[in-house]
């Protein structure tokens, strides 16, 4: 009797565990440019896959693909909004992470893709790279818990918080340390199903690893700080949030070539050019 009430346990706990739903695999997403149309699609393997209907909202997959090879990668996104969380990490800012994230915006315009230049001006003295995880806003919100703050979240990609250290410390605001135009890499894609607090984030100067952690470092997680932007400012879908830069920064030159590399995304490569009116 004693056997057949364990069978029967086991049994029932074996029935229940193949009733879980399977966890989704990850699934990554392109902005790319093919016979001079700007498209977006599905990426598996060497092959980008288009999609009907845009990022944000319903999908469908159509019956035209293409090499990756044969594409221009874009950013993957054409942001309304682009925030920014700065001293986010122990390791860059040396606090104990007490009080709010503190956020700052970017220009849209800052934003570019993979491969796209990082302009060096004519009267910058110290610019700076800064690796980072960028968070993609998927679903419109105002006032969003922390609980909910990640149901909001389409994906996460790679980034790079270019930085003009001279002007940072001299203007009254980061308008142009931030946010001029080029000072925003992201890429090369957007990845859903990631979880956004255990990604190993990696910086690369000329090949050498000058900045590597993982976000669990955050002293504000993607959670915490979607929140509290939210309080202020509606997200929408399209929204970026670079989230921080761990370790230390140290300047670029022209001919500099930059490699963000963000666990589950793949890696941003940027070179430095010297910008000319």
């Amino acid at each position: 009797m004693i056997r057949g009430l364990v069978l029967g346990v086991l049994a029932a706990l074996i029935a229940s565990v193949a009733a879980l739903p399977a966890i989704a695999e990850p699934v990554t997403y392109a902005r790319f440019v093919v016979d001079g149309e700007t498209k977006v699609g599905e990426v598996r393997g060497d092959r980008v896959l288009e999609i009907k209907g845009g990022l944000f909202g319903a999908r469908e997959i159509s019956d035209r693909t293409h090499k990756l090879a044969d594409v221009t990668l874009l950013a993957p996104v054409v942001p309304g909004k682009v925030f920014a969380a700065g001293l986010n990490y122990r390791s860059h800012a040396g606090m104990s992470g007490a009080g709010k994230p503190e956020i700052f915006y970017k220009s849209p315009t800052s934003v570019t893709g993979p491969d796209a230049p990082i302009p060096y001006p004519e009267d910058a003295s110290s610019l700076h790279y800064e690796g980072e995880m960028v968070v993609v806003i998927g679903k419109a919100g105002k006032f969003i818990a922390e609980a909910d703050a990640l149901d909001h979240v389409f994906g996460v990609t790679a980034g790079n918080d270019v930085s003009e250290r001279s002007w940072q410390g001299s203007d009254l605001q980061w308008w142009r340390a931030k946010g001029a135009d080029g000072f925003g890499p992201i890429g090369p894609y957007v990845v859903r199903g990631l979880d956004p607090g255990k990604l190993m984030l990696e910086t690369r100067l000329n090949g050498e690893t000058v900045q590597r952690e993982e976000t669990s470092g955050m002293l504000h997680d993607t959670a915490a700080i979607i929140s509290h932007i939210s309080r202020h400012v509606t997200l929408s879908p399209g929204d970026v949030i670079f989230t921080g830069t761990p370790g230390s920064t140290r300047s670029m030159r022209p001919g500099d070539v930059v490699e963000v590399e963000l666990q589950g995304v793949g890696v941003l490569t940027n070179t430095v050019t010297r910008e000319r009116p």
